[in-house]
């Protein structure tokens, strides 16, 4: 079964605000209602459901960014996978989905996502994807990496 990216529409709207991460990983990302309401104030944003086998499992957005003559920058910055769903590599796959989404709109100045620094999981499991570390953001304090174009 395979990872597929969709839009949120009428018909898996539902199904996406009804996930929910485990317990302990509550205060690493913001709910899926909160921010499918917030994409529709910011039109950079790019909400999307993530599929495995025809059902929604989890939720993502991005945004972009478009600078005069330069490449886009793209910040990626909700991911989350149903408890149900976890440990089965569908969070990487949904990840490399919409690296493969990014990438197929052309060249780009830099990819990014940030994490609490003290969260390893997300540290190595973003290494994994290509991500380097490039410091930290002042507004948040977490850890910035970078894919660069």
């Amino acid at each position: 079964m395979g990872v597929t990216l969709k839009s949120i529409t009428r018909e898996n709207f539902e199904a996406v605000i009804a996930l929910e991460v485990a317990t302990s990983q509550r205060d690493y990302v913001a709910d899926n209602l909160y921010s499918i309401a917030e994409s529709s104030f910011h039109p950079t944003y790019q909400p999307r459901a993530i599929y495995w086998g025809g059902e929604v499992v989890g939720f993502l957005m991005y945004e972009s960014f478009h600078h005069n003559e330069r490449p886009p920058v793209y910040n990626i910055f909700r991911l989350m996978v149903d408890r149900r769903y976890q440990g089965r590599g569908i969070g990487h796959s949904a990840m490399q989905c919409v690296l493969d989404e990014i990438k197929a709109q052309g060249p780009f100045e830099r990819i990014a996502i940030c994490y609490v620094s003290t969260n390893q999981v997300a540290r190595d499991f973003y290494a994994s994807l290509g991500f380097q570390e490039t410091g930290m953001s002042e507004e948040t304090d977490e850890v910035i990496a970078e894919i660069r174009g």
